[in-house]
């Protein structure tokens, strides 16, 4: 599990999107907040134990607000915070960026909600399960 957040400025005022992505790159959650500290960390961290499980792993950024929740919350779990382990959160924002773009800007933080929410499910959809194949049946796919 690797949760990373993005801002997106609405209306004038910041909001952070955070985002939890899996090791195959599948999103697993999507929460809109308006601040990034313990609370916010920790009200993610419960949403995905709840829906998910423990983890064996969670792998983050530097941002001290997720060791300080997985410290209230009492998670044994291995916590990886490193510059590179997280790139596979970061590629996820790309298309929440492009469809800001498209949209010129979102409206409200419901909106972006809405919208990260419904298109994580869907591109988990149509993602497929790359890890269990060989690079022989993904051209033969492709062909």
């Amino acid at each position: 599990m690797a949760p990373r957040r993005v801002v997106v400025t609405i209306n004038g005022s910041r909001q952070w999107l955070w985002r939890a992505v899996d090791q195959h790159g599948a999103v697993l959650d999507v929460l809109v907040q308006s601040r990034r500290d313990k609370a916010a960390a920790k009200r993610l961290m419960l949403k995905l134990l709840k829906r998910h499980g423990c983890p064996r792993v969670i792998v983050t950024d530097k941002l001290r607000s997720y060791a300080a929740a997985n410290n209230e919350i009492g998670l044994n779990v291995e916590h990886r915070q490193h510059k590179g382990l997280n790139n596979r959160a970061e590629n996820s924002h790309e298309p929440t960026r492009v469809r800001e773009k498209v949209m010129r800007r979102f409206k409200s933080a419901r909106h972006l909600q809405r919208f990260t929410s419904v298109h994580a499910q869907v591109s988990n959809l149509f993602m497929g399960c790359s890890h269990n194949q060989s690079a022989r049946q993904k051209r033969e796919m492709r062909d």
